[in-house]
């Protein structure tokens, strides 16, 4: 054990993230394909699904993907770049599917006790206690930029496809990590629900413990 966790040391946080990510999309991917029940949703809580803005652009990559392998393996010559090019398409395939079946199996939760669980696949996990929470609206919004932005006055945009759909407003500030293992602070959540009514519905209901 000292052995892994001198190894785990020398190893830059992003990249322990990314490889931790690339292995809980991959278990996410075979949930999927098995027709598995959402990965931390409890019997009698509310699961929101984010993925409506991103499925087109999603199978959209993975048909562009075996386009690409088709044609190259056509154009060509050599037997051994040909197996290495293959390989790197096939694994980009996967890859994507295995983003877009992360997301899918792991939605938003209202909790039995109130808390939210703000997800984006295997990249973003936030739970946020009910008493931290002033207000929840539908908020249609369309901001730009990557899919985790804070701004300067603690605005977390956590985009889906380009949008945002519910906007919490904290009463205090609410402590994050990044994808890549960074920190943060948000006194304002926006991100999106592709049912974002009921999904307020339910922060403002919760279920019975």
């Amino acid at each position: 054990m000292r052995g892994l966790d001198g190894v785990g040391g020398r190893v830059p946080l992003p990249v322990r993230r990314l490889l931790t990510h690339e292995l809980r999309s991959a278990a996410s991917l075979g949930r999927w394909a098995l027709r598995r029940p959402p990965h931390g949703v409890a019997g009698g809580e509310f699961a929101a699904a984010y993925t409506g803005p991103q499925t087109a652009m999603m199978y959209g990559l993975v048909f562009v993907s075996l386009v690409e392998t088709v044609a190259l393996s056509v154009l060509i010559p050599w037997p051994a770049v040909h197996r290495v090019v293959l390989v790197l398409d096939v694994y980009g395939v996967l890859l994507v599917l295995a983003l877009h079946a992360a997301c899918v199996t792991r939605p938003h939760v209202v909790r039995r006790d109130g808390c939210l669980r703000i997800r984006y696949g295997a990249l973003f996990d936030l739970v946020v206690p009910p008493e931290a929470v002033a207000s929840a609206r539908v908020d249609r919004r369309f901001p730009q930029g990557r899919l985790v932005e804070l701004s300067e006055d603690g605005v977390l945009d956590l985009i889906v496809g380009g949008q945002t759909t519910v906007t919490l407003e904290l009463n205090r500030p609410l402590p994050f990590t990044r994808p890549l293992g960074s920190r943060g602070e948000a006194r304002t959540i926006r991100f999106h629900a592709d049912d974002p009514r009921a999904l307020v519905a339910a922060l403002r209901q919760p279920a019975s413990p």
